[in-house]
């Protein structure tokens, strides 16, 4: 996993897991204390995550809120968009051009 970008946009390569998480966490966290308005997060470049690379998301969801900044995920990959629609994390994240249609439930 790799990330480059500064405090209002990053790029994040690679996976997002278990073995990433710690140093995950601990750029974004900077990058959302290091800034104003939103943080963009492009996530064109990944890969894969977890369930972990998921909780880091969430937990730099929160913590961008409690700084006064939007979250907002960018690129985000047709398999990803699934699993944030089987959580129902899309009705609470900021998804730049929301969600594709295929990735919604069907019925």
């Amino acid at each position: 996993m790799h990330i480059r970008g500064d405090h209002a946009e990053l790029v994040v390569e690679g996976r997002l897991d278990v073995r990433t998480a710690a140093d995950a966490r601990t750029v974004l966290h900077t990058a959302v204390d290091s800034g104003h308005g939103d943080l963009v997060l492009d996530l064109t470049e990944l890969d894969s995550w977890d369930a972990t690379g998921l909780g880091v998301i969430m937990g730099v969801h929160r913590r961008a809120g409690r700084a006064n900044r939007r979250l907002v995920l960018r690129g985000v990959p047709a398999q990803m968009q699934r699993l944030l629609v089987a959580t129902r994390l899309h009705r609470i994240l900021a998804i730049e051009g929301g969600i594709a249609a295929d990735s919604l439930p069907r019925g």
